[in-house]
């Protein structure tokens, strides 16, 4: 038996005499609660007036009866009472409720095995106020562990049957909303509208994970922003919550970058003369994240052309591949025989190809991969275009030995791609792995096969204070060509996107190689749009420039190993990131480069 609350003297029973009509008040000398846990006695104590040393009455009594069935945790309760000389003495006889399942309101995410799990302990059992607190708790830590950040319980809910109705609030997501922002970070134009992206709104929708009627989870929110800077057509995407946890609007606030840009210009050539430049880029045509770029060089002498059309594989179409298709024409000073070796007639040697490749891309297993089919005629020819097979010493420029060779291959790219940004990294890494085979047929039937490999990694640093990122990169290198080498697909080494302080392709021209570069990118104050850069390289092509037809690495006393270091600047702009560097190499030398996009 439970003790008594307080207690007066027993005196001998009497029932309280009630009368229709009437309710009489009298003093309760002692309360008893019997049938239940002590944790239980402390719930019906703080629901009932009838308190030892305070009045009471029947009505009072039958009050306090219905007050202990509405907490819902008993399956009945009745009271006895019995006077003595100071008042009345009362008994609650209660019967707690015994649990017998569980029931889940609101939930999406929280799965019926694992509310149960953590039920567990209760099922079979009279219900435990301490206990369901427990479990709540539980299921709270269960959603944040999960990232599902703005759900919880709200209440539970037993009835008289023993079921334990859990009510959750997850955060299911009643709409998606994007908004484009200008430089400004403002919503709307100088005249109220809304600003206008280029981007469709059905694109945008198809790239993340997250939909409405689906729960807010804040790993997959993160993955759909990776998602969205990964197509490299945003500059910031920012994430805002509108409404409740049981009504939840989603709004992306994105900057769109340049995507688009028409340059015009020209500049002047001793090989060439005058020669007038046009360079259209769009990243986003149809405003669904295909790529067009075309380049076009002009002058007295010749015509160059390049030509990319690319639609990316998406993830939330993985049954359509992606695929590139591209055009080219060029012709320039060889960067492998450069002005040190010529021709018979006294010429530099021109290197002139021509040809056109189509490629499928699609995800395996975490690797971006593509698997193209590509073809170049290559001519060896003088200022003039005149067919030239042999230089100066005799030596076969081209692999048929006729001055025209025909290389068809076939390619295979994977790329493991762990960064953050795609066009200006501040942390992860990226890992390119490639082989290209030849297709012995046409003149020279060549057959070789290309194999590189190229590691980078980013690692977020703060050297000083600054709300800019600062990032130490990192990237290393290395190829080789197993099988017949024609002088022109040697790994030409030095220039702006090797070894920075060379000209192009003054360290070596080899069979095979490795390259090392390290860079410090560090924002200037003066305009947000501004960085710096302080930088290293080393490259070597491992003794491998004698294996080349004719030597030409040999002849024209290139080092075949070299290191060059400097700084310089990035600017932000619409044509994308310009980079200038100056470099100093370890022959005393130095060169300024210029160029689109980071060196890595």
């Amino acid at each position: 038996p439970n003790p008594p609350i307080s207690q007066s003297p027993p005196l001998p029973p009497s029932q309280i005499p009630v009368k229709t009509g009437n309710d009489f008040v009298v003093p309760a000398t002692d309360v008893r609660i019997v049938g239940v846990t002590s944790e239980l006695q402390s719930v019906i104590q703080g629901v009932i007036k009838t308190q030892p040393g305070g009045e009471t009455s029947q009505t009072q009594l039958e009050q306090d009866v219905t007050a202990i069935l509405d907490t819902g945790l008993f399956a009945g309760a009745t009271v006895n009472s019995r006077s003595n000389e100071q008042g009345l003495s009362v008994v609650f006889q209660v019967k707690p409720l015994i649990v017998n399942s569980l029931q889940l309101t609101g939930a999406k995410a929280l799965s019926y095995e694992v509310a149960q799990t953590i039920f567990q302990s209760q099922i079979g059992k009279p219900i435990s106020p301490s206990e369901m607190k427990t479990a709540v708790e539980n299921i709270n830590k269960w959603y944040t562990e999960n990232s599902y950040s703005l759900a919880r319980v709200i209440a539970i809910k037993p009835n008289r049957q023993g079921v334990l109705d859990v009510n959750v609030a997850e955060g299911t997501i009643e709409n998606i909303k994007f908004r484009f922002i200008n430089d400004d970070n403002q919503t709307v134009d100088k005249k109220g509208k809304p600003i206008q992206g280029r981007t469709q709104a059905e694109f945008l929708n198809k790239q993340i994970q997250l939909q409405p009627g689906q729960v807010f989870q804040e790993s997959k929110i993160r993955q759909d922003i990776q998602r969205l800077y990964a197509t490299g057509l945003f500059e910031r995407v920012n994430l805002e919550l509108e409404g409740d946890a049981n009504n939840l609007d989603v709004v992306y606030y994105i900057k769109e970058t340049g995507a688009r840009s028409v340059n015009v210009g020209g500049n002047y050539s001793a090989d060439q003369g005058i020669i007038g430049t046009l360079n259209y880029s769009d990243r986003n045509i149809g405003g669904i994240n295909e790529n067009l770029n075309v380049n076009l060089q002009l002058s007295q002498r010749d015509i160059n052309f390049d030509g990319r059309f690319t639609s990316p594989y998406r993830e939330n179409e993985p049954d359509r591949l992606g695929y590139s298709i591209s055009a080219f024409r060029k012709r320039q000073i060889s960067d492998t025989f450069d002005s040190d070796i010529k021709l018979a007639n006294g010429d530099k040697v021109r290197e002139g190809k021509i040809g056109g490749s189509v490629s499928f891309q699609r995800p395996i297993d975490g690797w971006n991969t593509s698997l193209g089919f590509n073809y170049t005629r290559v001519s060896i020819s003088d200022r003039e275009g005149k067919i030239t097979a042999n230089d100066v010493q005799n030596n076969p420029l081209t692999k048929s030995g006729t001055g025209i060779d025909d290389l068809a291959t076939v390619s295979l790219n994977a790329t493991k791609d762990m960064r953050d940004n795609a066009f200006n990294p501040t942390q992860g890494s990226v890992l390119k792995l490639s082989t290209e085979q030849s297709l012995p047929f046409g003149q020279g039937e060549i057959s070789m096969n290309r194999l590189r490999a190229d590691y980078t990694q980013y690692v977020p640093v703060k050297l000083f204070e600054s709300s800019q990122s600062q990032v130490f990169a990192f990237n290393v290198q290395a190829g080789t060509i197993i099988g017949d080498l024609p002088p022109y697909e040697t790994f030409n080494l030095g220039g702006s996107n090797s070894v920075r302080g060379y000209d192009a392709g003054d360290v070596g021209s080899g069979r095979s190689y490795v390259l090392a570069s390290a860079e410090y990118r560090f924002p200037i104050p003066i305009l947000d749009s501004l960085g710096g850069v302080l930088f290293a390289d080393f490259a070597t092509d491992l003794g491998s420039g004698d294996t080349v037809i004719g030597n030409p690495a040999g002849v024209r006393g290139k080092p075949g190993e070299g290191f060059g270091y400097g700084a310089g600047l990035r600017l932000n702009s619409p044509l994308g990131l310009i980079r200038a560097d100056y470099g100093l190499n370890d022959q005393g030398e130095s060169k300024v480069h210029f160029g689109i996009g980071h060196r890595f």
